[in-house]
């Protein structure tokens, strides 16, 4: 319902207003349209069919914003579709649309535009609601969402019977001033409260129930908001739920050491008919009954031994051996279970037959993927969380199975672990004015200041799966359904579809290996590629509020990342690794870069960002803890990094992160970004300067979040605010060269105009490059784009070129090779073949970080001098890396015929 309310909205925009398209947009109105060709991500077709939710681009002028579509398979039959839009062009034509589809064969599809709708399935998706709940039927389950109250989920039903109940979110908190290094008091309980309950979605193949609220301690405090989305499909027996919440507490007293989803399994079945499965390694399970019937000394019968261990009813009781039948109630029954995740190489399983009896050792591995069970012949719950053991401490708890009622909880953070600490790790070490903390920001990179290291207002997603099984599932199913939970299907267009709509500008081509210095660079870009997902690997950058980013440096003489070292620890997102991730999977299609980018993009866009509070729309600086700098900007909640991850998934979640960062320009007059430069930059604390922005970290950041809730809803409001401040920067007497203005963010418009040029090294490696070559494409502003191409063709420029054109030569800058993408644009947009080769001389000079070479052999390093026998590996800077990366696939894509046949790479700085 919200996607069909936004295409309404879209749809009031006079087409002749939408239209500020510039020549270049509208010369590519009239182009054929082709089906788009699809694939699993994975490229197999999932055994366990859910559903899935994907999202397509077409060129501009191609698509009606109403147009219908059909899905068909290899065999050319159609698949039951549901289809809505996700984004528009300038003229109003369709720019991204969204479907859903479950398809149960086939692993290749194509969607075209069709004259008539979709096919739906047989027995479509059924929604109610009334003043107390919302239901959902998907024709194999039944689900019942309140609008109130502390439960989520009232009762979940499958063939009219209730296997699940009474879904209620928990969180254990305990209080810092009881915490102790060993140990602490019992707990709080808080359990959710409901605010608002919304069918955000509907359709006849999909529908989305949006829950939100505060989690309720004893006490009656209301804290810990959540939002929470319920995902069902037409003949579906699974629910995908999607767990968001924001850290809102004290860090130095809320201490939580518990936050999961529980719910009750009613248990109808005896108690060696009931069953208990954990998933384990790939598709290992561990499978148990509650009163076991195997291995006793006494034999009930190879037919009785064999139906529980399949999971299907056992003959009659009467049908035993009596040497079983005749004491069965001396079997002990084994009511608890816990499968727990501590670490990221290590999981245990442990069962009890009730409270205050002994805990007795079950099994243990090293990774589980996170899936449980508990039911019987007549029906249960499986349940899984995805990212289980790459987002330790995490644990499956399964109390009361040999009762009438089983209670299950999927602890997100496991109380078996040490409470979470969210304190800033150090004292400040005396750096209470700002010229101690410029002294600390020499010394080990870290921008500190007296209360900005707080994590109020930081968020965490985790998705989690129900299915709503009739008996207990097949072993292999249950495997199915493992590999479910630990990677979601997805259908996606094929690189050339991409390529072909130039829907993220025309920064990028597919992969080119037709001389040997093309080979060379495809060579160096897959060598990084490979290398940062393996280095997640073997450094363990695992965990809760971890995973998903990377280091940002790497300390060649102890052999390890720069974990505890200021700003050389987590990367969070700088230099734009995302967009490199993003980039390069849109031109090769490979599933492992798409994961590393989802997880990525997840990290980045919840954990590195306030989402409430003071800095709310702003993210932090890379730091040792991912909220700890003090430099709170929108350079880091950029919505440039998470815009692509949206229109390929349709994900409902990133798309409110990017719609609550459009007044971020406000977030950004708040906190002075300069505020501690200069020698009296102690003695101007008092004096608020003027609001302004820099145009490249911090005016882009913005406008990637007003391009894209313009391309979806058609709000003029955000179209004009982008080029109100093209027009204003174009304006000026020194044009993007000018650095920083003074801002007005009623109208979008930079209101003054600075005289002395204001570089930054930084200024274009935060998505400006990708942003302005769409905003470019998309707006007729030419002052702006003149503006931007001299900024493009000067930064890199020799000193006589900088003087001749602005009467100064420019201060020494850094990334010379991040930035010969910026001479690579001007070359192609002026088509000269002198400027270009400029490009590539910059490219492989590596003066600033990477230089291009053939040796990738890392040096190993093992014994006494690392902890695990590691290697010190080419290229360890996530920075040098990703702007790399990005210089290459742009310079490949914007000036590859230029590209001379032997270049001379002259090495890099980080090379060592």
């Amino acid at each position: 319902m919200k996607q069909t309310a936004l295409a309404v909205v879209a749809a009031q925009v006079p087409l002749a207003q939408a239209q500020s398209g510039g020549t270049q947009a509208a010369a590519r109105g009239k182009t054929l349209v082709k089906p788009a060709q699809l694939r699993w991500l994975e490229g197999q077709t999932p055994a366990f069919s859910a559903g899935v939710t994907w999202g397509v681009p077409w060129p501009l002028g191609a698509i009606r914003r109403d147009q219908n579509f059909v899905l068909r398979d290899e065999r050319g039959q159609n698949v039951p579709l549901q289809s809505w839009p996700l984004a528009f062009w300038p003229d109003g034509s369709l720019k991204w649309s969204a479907h859903a589809a479950r398809p149960t064969s086939g692993t290749s599809f194509s969607l075209a535009p069709s004259a008539t709708p979709a096919t739906s399935a047989s027995g479509a998706l059924k929604t109610s609601q009334s003043a107390r709940s919302i239901v959902v039927d998907t024709g194999l389950m039944r689900c019942e969402i309140p609008k109130s109250g502390a439960s989520i989920v009232s009762t979940l039903e499958r063939g009219g019977k209730v296997v699940g109940r009474d879904a209620q979110l928990v969180c254990l908190v305990q209080n810092g001033a009881a915490t102790t290094e060993y140990g602490a008091t019992e707990p709080q309980k808080c359990v959710s409260e409901i605010t608002r309950t919304v069918l955000e979605h509907s359709g006849p193949l999909r529908a989305v129930v949006r829950v939100e609220g505060k989690h309720r301690a004893p006490n009656g405090r209301q804290w810990l908001p959540f939002v929470l989305r319920f995902t069902f499909y037409a003949g579906g027996e699974a629910v995908r739920v999607m767990h968001s919440f924001v850290f809102d507490g004290n860090e130095n007293q809320d201490f939580i050491r518990g936050l999961g989803l529980s719910f009750s399994v009613p248990l109808r079945d005896q108690l060696h008919d009931r069953h208990v499965r954990f998933g384990g390694p790939e598709r290992g399970l561990w499978a148990e009954a509650v009163r076991g019937l195997t291995g006793l000394r006494r034999d009930p019968g190879e037919n009785v031994r064999k139906a529980q261990i399949e999971g299907v009813p056992t003959p009659p009781v009467s049908q035993w051996a009596s040497s079983v039948s005749s004491r069965l109630e001396l079997i002990p029954a084994w009511g608890d279970f816990t499968l727990s995740q501590l670490s990221a190489d290590g999981f245990q399983i442990r069962k009890r037959t009730k409270s205050g009896h002994a805990w007795i050792p079950a099994g243990n591995g090293r990774r589980a993927v996170g899936v449980g069970y508990v039911g019987g012949i007549s029906g249960g719950m499986a349940f899984g969380m995805r990212d289980f053991w790459q987002k330790h401490p995490v644990q499956l708890d399964i109390r009361g199975a040999h009762t009438d009622s089983a209670t299950v909880t999927i602890w997100l953070y496991a109380p078996d672990a040490p409470a979470m600490d969210l304190r800033f790790y150090h004292d400040g070490l005396g750096m209470d004015t700002f010229a101690k903390q410029r002294e600390g920001l020499e010394i080990t990179y870290e921008d500190y200041e007296p209360g900005f290291g707080t994590p109020y207002g930081v968020a965490r997603t985790s998705e989690m799966w129900l299915w709503a099984c009739d008996a207990t599932p097949p072993r292999e199913k249950t495997a199915d359904f493992a590999a479910l939970v630990r990677t979601p299907p997805l259908l996606v267009a094929a690189p050339q579809q991409f390529l072909d709509a130039r829907v993220f500008g025309a920064l990028w081509s597919l992969p080119d290996r037709s001389t040997p210095a093309k080979i060379q660079i495809e060579n160096q870009l897959d060598y990084l590629l490979d290398l940062f997902p393996k280095q997640v690997e073997k450094q363990s950058w695992y965990g809760f509020w971890d995973y998903g980013d990377v280091m940002h440096s790497y300390d060649s003489d102890r052999h390890v990342w720069k974990y505890d070292i200021g700003g050389f620890a987590w990367a969070n997102g700088e230099l734009s690794p995302q967009l490199w991730l993003w980039y390069s999977f849109l031109r090769s299609g490979r599933a492992d870069i798409f994961r590393f980018a989802e997880a990525m993009t997840r990290h980045t866009s919840e954990v590195d960002v306030h989402h409430i509070g003071r800095f709310a729309g702003l993210g932090a600086r890379h730091n040792v803890q991912h909220w700890g700098d003090s430099s709170k900007q929108t350079r880091v909640s950029n919505a440039a990094f998470h815009r692509i991850y949206y229109f390929l998934t349709a994900d409902e979640r990133t798309g409110d992160l990017m719609h609550d960062l459009i007044d971020s320009d406000i977030a950004v007059s708040q906190i002075d970004v300069g505020r501690k430069l200069g020698a009296d930059a102690d003695a101007r604390k008092a004096v608020k300067r003027e609001p302004g922005m820099g145009f490249g970290t911090d005016w882009m950041s913005v406008v990637a979040a007003w391009l894209t809730e313009w391309e979806r809803t058609g709000n003029p409001r955000y179209r004009d605010k982008i080029i109100n401040g093209m027009r204003s920067i174009g304006a000026m007497k020194r044009g993007w060269l000018g650095g920083w203005a003074q801002y007005d963010a009623a109208t979008g418009n930079f209101t003054s105009n600075p005289d002395n040029i204001g570089l930054s090294h930084l200024s274009a490696v935060f998505g400006a490059v990708e942003i302005n070559a769409e905003i470019i494409e998309l707006f007729d502003v030419p002052e702006y784009k003149r503006a931007w191409i001299q900024y493009c063709e000067l930064y890199n420029a020799p000193a006589a070129v900088q003087i001749a054109q602005t009467g100064q030569e420019f201060k020494k800058l850094n990334l010379r090779e991040a930035h010969s993408r910026l001479t690579a644009y001007a070359a192609q947009q002026k088509n000269d073949p002198q400027l270009a080769a400029r490009a590539w001389e910059e490219f492989y000079e590596g003066g600033a970080g990477l230089g291009v070479r053939t040796d990738f052999t890392p040096r190993a390093v093992t014994g006494p001098w690392a902890l695990h026998p590691t290697e010190d590996a080419f290229g360890a800077s996530t920075n040098a890396a990703s702007q790399w990366g990005l210089a290459a696939i742009q310079n490949l894509a914007l000036i590859g015929h230029y590209l001379p046949p032997n270049p001379k790479p002259r090495g890099g700085r980080n090379e060592k």
